[in-house]
């Protein structure tokens, strides 16, 4: 009765299985795992912020360029500031408010924009406190570039001047007449009355959209691991049941579209050629 399970047909039916189910089962161990790496990268990165915070400051230079091992230390920069901008929509203990946003210039001609603070409310630029004059040095963590619609950072455009909806090197470096450093400095206090804005997660180590896509893929590839050893189980089923009927000498019925065609008689009495 499995005999049939020996022929060309079944051999490449088995071979697939054989080859798809650990195919499935590898790539969801390994979607598992990525998402296990954000967990652990999550964790250490609240545990690098929480430790940033006792660590002494660096000057900004030092830090520079930001990655995942920088990202979020203690920094500290000297220089005046200039044009002065606001970052809309941004939430606070969930409250909608804005971020005032300071051009810092530094003595190596650049500027490491500085979020003083944020204000609830919608952004006007008469909520905004001045910043201070002359020479200040700033402290406060270090921030990498925002990516608009990324981690609750709107795309949005066309928005009102002095206004920014990313904080970035790439967005502000046509607000500004000077170059921008690919950095940000969020402020341990808030300046002048204002909420200081929080200390942002690296990129790729929060538990954010993409952590729980792997978590998603995880789940669908073995799904399919299932689901190919369900068809399998199915194909066998239905063969075994077509050798019972085939014992049993119960076949599928078979149509047969012959059209059987035979050559026209002709008319008894019909006439001959006629003869001379």
């Amino acid at each position: 009765m499995y005999r049939f399970l020996l022929t060309p047909r079944w051999w490449g039916i088995n071979v697939f299985v054989l080859l798809a189910i650990p195919f499935c089962v590898f790539m969801g161990s390994w979607q598992l795992g990525r998402f296990e790496d954000r967990v652990d990268s999550h964790r250490g990165a609240s545990e690098q912020a929480a430790q940033s915070r006792r660590e002494a400051p660096r000057p900004l230079t030092e830090l520079l360029p930001v990655d995942k091992a920088t990202a979020g230390k203690q920094t500290t920069a000297t220089g005046t500031y200039g044009e002065q901008l606001l970052v809309p929509d941004r939430e606070l203990d969930g409250k909608r408010g804005f971020y005032v946003l300071t051009l810092l210039r530094t003595d190596d001609g650049k500027a490491v924009p500085v979020a003083r603070g944020w204000l609830p409310g919608t952004a006007d630029p008469a909520k905004a406190p001045a910043p201070p004059s002359g020479k200040v040095t700033v402290t406060g963590a270090l921030q990498p570039s925002e990516n608009p619609g990324e981690n609750g950072v709107s795309a949005a455009g066309g928005l009102p001047a002095g206004q920014t909806a990313a904080i970035s090197a790439a967005s502000l470096v046509n607000l500004v007449p000077y170059d921008v450093h690919d950095a940000w400095v969020t402020l341990n206090e808030g300046d002048s009355g204002m909420r200081a804005v929080p200390v942002a997660a690296t990129p790729d180590t929060g538990l954010d959209l993409k952590a729980f896509q792997n978590l998603g893929y995880t789940g669908e590839w073995f799904v399919f691991a299932g689901f190919v050893v369900f068809m399998w189980f199915r194909l066998l089923r239905r063969e075994i049941e077509f050798a019972r009927d085939a014992e049993l000498g119960i076949l599928p019925e078979e149509s047969e579209s012959v059209t059987n065609e035979t050559p026209a008689a002709t008319p008894s009495g019909a006439a001959g050629p006629s003869g001379g």
